[in-house]
């Protein structure tokens, strides 16, 4: 199916492994796709990978912290295509960038505000000029957010990010209000850990070291929260975002859709 035929698109942060995720999904339903990252080299391999499967997709270096080069870049493809129809931005944080997992008492103010610059300053630039250009082009676009299941869940050790996951929900609501008038959607994916991921494998090993378990214990005790027995996949995040940009994802505006297979722990 072809949900997106005609459709332009454009994704940020898009050398992650749920962004790429996105991009193969909004190319496979008939979008043109622009992927950019800082790591250029990593979008080009992407994009030139769905030109060779028959998708529509450009390249580019963008810093997704850096509103001067979003709004460049953004203006270019709407004098291009005369349009702009869907922005996801898929940008998250290094548990690194935290200092790790420190409790709350231990952690450095830098460390907490990490994630909420990067993620939700992130977000707020790239939707803020999308909105801009949606606008001004009349195009009556989608703009996507994510976060994390850390918004609703009670998970020790992850102040800054569980805090910043929950902020960018809350504007996720505050700018479909602003923008709704426009004809613009707004609304937020929230990810339930994708246990094929090399970020959540790595929390995984991480939290198996610091507290001296085993790795399959951890897993265990994730899983052990599960409705369903089946576990959400990239592929499941994809599809998800491809529909809520479709037009048949009018209904969701606004809304935070969990992509989780229903979790009892979340709210």
């Amino acid at each position: 199916m072809e949900n997106l035929k005609d459709k332009v698109a454009v994704v940020f942060a898009a050398s992650g492994e749920i962004a790429g995720a996105v991009v193969r999904s909004f190319s496979q339903h008939g979008a043109k796709v622009y992927v950019t990252a800082r790591n250029l080299d990593a979008v080009k391999a992407l994009a030139q990978d769905l030109t060779t499967n028959g998708g529509c997709a450009e390249a580019a270096k963008v810093d997704a912290l850096n509103e001067t080069q979003i709004d460049n870049f953004l203006k270019k493809v709407v004098a291009d295509n005369g349009k702009l129809d869907i922005v996801f931005n898929g940008i998250a944080v290094d548990y690194s960038e935290m200092g790790g997992r420190p409790a709350a008492t231990e952690a450095t103010f830098e460390q907490f505000m990490a994630p909420m610059k990067k993620i939700v300053g992130s977000q707020f630039l790239t939707s803020r000029v999308a909105a801009k250009y949606m606008i001004q082009s009349k195009s009556a676009g989608t703009i996507i957010h994510l976060t994390a299941a850390a918004s609703r869940s009670k998970i020790p050790n992850l102040s800054g990010f569980s805090a910043a996951s929950a902020a960018v929900e809350g504007m996720t609501r505050v700018m479909a209000a602003e923008w709704g008038g426009e004809g613009i959607k707004v609304t937020c994916i929230c990810s339930g850990a994708i246990m094929e991921t090399r970020r959540i494998s790595g929390w995984i090993d991480s939290a198996a070291k610091q507290y001296g378990i085993p790795v399959e214990q951890l897993v265990a005790q994730y899983k052990a929260f599960d409705i369903l027995k089946t576990s959400p996949t990239l592929k499941h995040i994809g599809e998800t975002a491809a529909f809520i940009a479709s037009e048949a994802g009018v209904a969701f505006n606004s809304h935070i859709v969990d992509v989780d297979c229903g979790k009892l722990n979340v709210l």
